[in-house]
């Protein structure tokens, strides 16, 4: 008797605990920091890692996190003093040893890590004392800070592990955020519990249940249906498909998002090398159409890789006006007409639910300069796997979302066509490659500004991508929320001080 008013206790507090209900549009790869560079097993990672610093609330400038502070002691030495109170999530404490040996794995064979190239200029990273870290750079380096955004890893779990890419680690990651992982099943819901010893406090919500609903109609309807405290809607959802008492239940924010989606080219496939077939399709694509059919408003023409909200945006630079004759024109020159059309497959993925009808407009827009489209929608781990990593594609129509500080290299420099890379597409262009190593020796944010101007213009030149568009991000948030400070730059910032009722 005793043991089942015992456990009908349990039961009862279980169902107390305030949950947060959240959608994922696909399973997680790896939930280790170093390896997550889907967006499912990124969104994660952030709620069990932390850095030794992250952005401030207005995403503009950088404060400490692991670190409880930092300075400059020259222009290319860095001194971390870290904070005395953080436990990993299995209860060892966290100490300058684990900051070492993150560092170690990343510039490791060990790892194909597209985050390594961050620490490039790194010179030596040492032990001080327990709690207290010395980076020395090679040289000045414009990005050093934030580069110590990375989550760090628990030596005292992967110190003797032979096969990082592989380790159960990185489907029963350990951390030191503000939430535990509690459950992992892959195309099953996700449980996250709170960390009771998070250095800055306990988060108030109990648990973040993330729900895989690959379908985006399902998870439409389980936001309408209050199954989901928060989530994403497109444009026709937001303008036609909701209830009128909706914003009796929900709040809705909207912001430009720090992402723009592509077409991105196989700059390995024969078709794509020549410079004239890259403009003809560039020409015969009207973005400004795909804008208004798809989003109703709520996004903006892409005129280039920098976001309009950065300082290497290039003004200068605008969106080439559809010109189907010229299309044609370059299309022939290139060998392509009526009878030897240019053929391709577009690949993308239906965990984003705009995508899929994207592709289709670029289908019926390109058909009317000869272009024959053939359309490959796949899950997305599939893509990823099957076509995206290694590299089967002819093109591939993808989004980025990016940092408020641009990092050519991670997309544009040759050194990143490599195995693990973003630079996937195979963009080589010596001009470029100079122009990036010179910017990042460069602290002087107008001097740099000027450069990442000129890389945008000659990106856009060179066509490697055809830029599409920048959304707005819609969400709707539950009222039984209680606590969110809604800024331009999102509304995440303090979610451990979030209430749920």
């Amino acid at each position: 008797m005793i043991r089942l008013f015992l456990l009908g206790c349990l039961l009862g507090m279980l169902l107390e605990a305030s949950t947060l209900h959240l959608a994922l549009s696909a399973n997680p790869s790896r939930l280790n920091p170093l390896l997550a560079t889907d967006s499912a097993s990124g969104e994660i990672t952030s709620f069990l890692f932390n850095g030794l610093v992250k952005w401030d609330k207005y995403q503009k400038h950088i404060i400490p996190d692991l670190a409880k502070s930092y300075s400059f002691k020259n222009d290319t030495t860095l001194i971390f003093h870290l904070r005395h109170n953080v436990k990993w999530h299995d209860g060892q404490i966290f100490t300058a040893d684990d900051v070492l040996f993150t560092y170690k794995i990343l510039i490791s064979p060990k790892i194909a890590s597209p985050y390594s190239s961050s620490f490039r200029f790194v010179k030596s990273v040492k032990k001080l004392d327990d709690y207290t870290v010395e980076v020395i750079y090679k040289k000045p380096y414009f990005k050093a800070l934030e580069t110590w955004m990375m989550g760090i890893v628990p030596k005292h779990l992967l110190q003797n592990e032979k096969n990082i890419m592989n380790s159960s680690f990185n489907t029963h990651p350990v951390g030191t955020g503000p939430y535990k992982l509690a459950r992992f099943e892959f195309s099953k819901d996700i449980i996250l519990k709170a960390n009771d010893d998070y250095f800055e406090h306990r988060p108030h919500i109990d648990r973040i249940s993330f729900h895989v609903i690959p379908d985006s109609m399902t998870r439409f309807l389980m936001l309408k249906s209050k199954q989901l405290d928060i989530g994403s809607l497109s444009p026709i959802e937001y303008e036609k498909k909701l209830p009128k008492d909706f914003e009796k239940d929900f709040n809705v924010y909207e912001n430009i998002a720090l992402a723009y989606t592509y077409l991105g080219f196989n700059l390995k496939r024969k078709k794509f090398q020549d410079p004239r077939v890259r403009e003809a399709l560039s020409l015969a694509i009207d973005r400004q159409e795909i804008v208004d059919i798809m989003f109703f408003g709520h996004a903006k023409v892409c005129t280039g890789p920098f976001l309009p909200t950065s300082s290497a945006f290039n003004p200068n630079v605008k969106a080439p006006k559809r010109d189907i004759e010229k299309a044609k024109k370059l299309l022939e020159a290139a060998g392509y007409d009526n009878e030897n059309p240019l053929v391709f497959e577009i690949a993308t993925s239906n965990s984003n639910p705009t995508r899929p009808y994207v592709a289709q407009i670029l289908q019926h827009q390109l058909r009317a300069a000869g272009v024959v489209v053939k359309l490959r929608i796949m899950e997305w781990q599939a893509f990823l796997n099957m076509v995206v990593f290694p590299r089967k594609f002819d093109t591939v129509l993808l989004g980025w979302g990016l940092s408020p500080t641009p990092d050519p290299r991670l997309f544009w420099h040759s050194s990143s066509d490599v195995k693990g890379g973003f630079n996937f597409v195979g963009y080589h262009n010596k001009e470029m490659d100079a122009l990036i190593e010179k910017s990042e020796t460069i602290v002087d944010r107008e001097k740099l500004s000027k450069i990442w101007q000129k890389m945008f213009a000659i990106i856009v030149h060179d066509n490697p991508y055809l830029f599409l568009y920048i959304p707005t991000s819609i969400s709707a948030v539950s009222k039984k929320i209680h606590g969110i400070e809604a800024l331009p730059s999102g509304y995440w910032h303090n979610y451990i001080d979030w209430i749920k009722d």
